[in-house]
């Protein structure tokens, strides 16, 4: 399974999150404490919100923990809100096209989990992308396609209820082509002011995720920002061993962060 995290808060350099921690995203890209795989080497991504609506976007095929590019960049990079992914192949080629984050205008996605046999129903789900969006497929991921999906379903008027739909539109597919494997989804969507992050699993197991409102950097940074200062985060592992600073998602929840503050909803019932 792939590792990721989702940061909003003050302004920081990208390394403060992405390196200094205990239990940072560099470190669980080799030796990841909760992932059904040890290791996530094929590949890393890190979108950022600066100066710009669009997201910056650094995407390569090196693992995380053995890439001197992604330290340089993450030592004078800036940013209030990031997204950062270590992949973990779930079958398709690591290529620059199939690592997260995934970019389409303003919007940054990334997920860990995967659509089981997925190669029986590929097929149903490209016919479903929305013809406008289906060139700005570049890669041969589930993750990719399940973002185009999301896309197409309205997102800009009702993230929870696009991310119902979209689940639909691939259980619906699981269900006409007599697909058993289960379908897990913990995945992160970013407009640049807003983070939603999702968990769902369709065999009850989901993968893990959890959130944090109030994380004192000073903490997980080791000391490199100001005491007073925190931050929300999003993440598939904790990055340190103080277990007040994170909550568990529940399955099938929704956690939206955004102005300081990060809430839970229940997963909408698609229609």
């Amino acid at each position: 399974m792939c590792r990721w995290l989702a940061y909003s808060g003050p302004s920081i350099f990208l390394d403060r999150v992405l390196l200094k921690p205990e239990n940072s995203l560099i470190r669980q890209s080799l030796q990841a404490r909760e992932s059904r795989s040890v290791t996530s080497g094929d590949g890393f991504g890190v979108g950022w919100y600066r100066h710009h609506d669009r997201p910056g976007l650094f995407r390569d095929i090196h693992p995380a923990w053995n890439d001197e590019n992604l330290r340089s960049l993450a030592e004078q990079i800036q940013a209030r809100t990031f997204l950062a992914h270590v992949r973990a192949s779930t079958g398709t080629p690591t290529s620059r096209s199939n690592c997260h984050p995934f970019r389409y205008g303003n919007y940054l996605f990334m997920h860990n989990g995967q659509i089981g046999e997925f190669e029986k129903i590929r097929r149903d789900l490209l016919i479903a992308v929305r013809p406008d969006l289906f060139t700005n497929i570049k890669g041969a991921t589930d993750s990719e396609l399940f973002f185009h999906l999301l896309l197409g379903n309205k997102l800009e008027d009702d993230v929870p209820t696009a991310f119902a739909q979209t689940i639909k539109t691939v259980e619906d597919a699981r269900i006409a082509n007599n697909v058993t494997e289960p379908f897990l989804l913990t995945a992160a969507l970013c407009d640049g002011e807003t983070i939603y992050a999702i968990r769902y699993a369709s065999n009850n197991q989901p993968a893990t995720l959890y959130y944090g409102s109030e994380v004192p950097l000073s903490e997980i940074t080791n000391g490199a920002e100001e005491p007073d200062e925190k931050a929300i985060l999003i993440l598939s592992e904790p990055l340190d061993d103080i277990r007040d600073n994170w909550t568990e998602v529940p399955q099938n929840s929704i956690v939206v962060a955004a102005e300081n503050r990060a809430y839970v909803l229940p997963l909408p019932v698609a229609k």
